[in-house]
């Protein structure tokens, strides 16, 4: 189907890859559980672009650029490994469960959008994955046009997983409102997960 080799597989590795948690998915329960369902959104889509963005990279040759200079790379990565440790300890040391004024809440879908899409954008690594992630589905005759049904796939896919995940966060959030040092340590919890990723990242490289 659409020039996918062995479709069902296809189908069923996206959802696997999707339910294992990252750095995108921590970012966005924390949004949704501090600024409700507009904010969760917000990172959600801050996530699909940086996706697509590497996944066009993916197919345009960019990894095989990236490979050639590991400076590039390694450049890159220290970037990404910086800014999750940041996060992490911001998220930690944060004192406030919430924001609590009407102009914060107003604006901080956009903020949102803007913090996922650089949490994304901190691992570099993605683009090899899925160089190495779509040739695996690829047929020898497969035309074109396959390549942007496996980027739509993956999109469509993580954009329903993800927005569930908003639904469900944010219920479980507006029944901890009322236990205001929960939500403090939850936060807490989102950050110390956002440094560990960082401090893997060090550590694999």
């Amino acid at each position: 189907m659409f020039g996918i080799h062995d479709y069902t597989s296809f189908v069923l590795a996206i959802f696997a890859f999707q339910i294992i948690p990252g750095p995108g998915t921590l970012f966005i329960v924390n949004a949704t559980a501090r600024h409700g369902l507009r904010s969760g959104m917000g990172a959600v889509f801050g996530t699909l672009v940086g996706d697509f963005v590497f996944m066009l990279a993916a197919v345009l040759g960019l990894a095989t650029v990236l490979a050639a200079r590991p400076v590039i790379l390694s450049s890159l990565q220290w970037v990404g490994i910086v800014y999750l440790c940041w996060l992490g300890v911001k998220l930690f040391l944060s004192v406030k469960a919430d924001e609590s004024t009407n102009a914060v809440l107003a604006q901080n879908h956009w903020t949102c959008f803007q913090q996922a899409f650089a949490v994304c954008m901190t691992n570099p690594k993605a683009i090899m994955f899925f160089m190495a992630f779509f040739p695996l589905f690829l047929a020898a005759n497969s035309p074109p046009h396959t390549l942007v049904a496996m980027m739509l796939h993956v999109s469509v896919i993580s954009l329903l997983y993800q927005s569930g995940l908003v639904l469900v966060g944010n219920a479980v959030a507006l029944r901890l409102s009322r236990f205001q040092h929960a939500r403090v340590w939850a936060m807490r919890l989102v950050g110390v997960g956002l440094l560990g990723f960082g401090i893997k990242l060090d550590l694999r490289r």
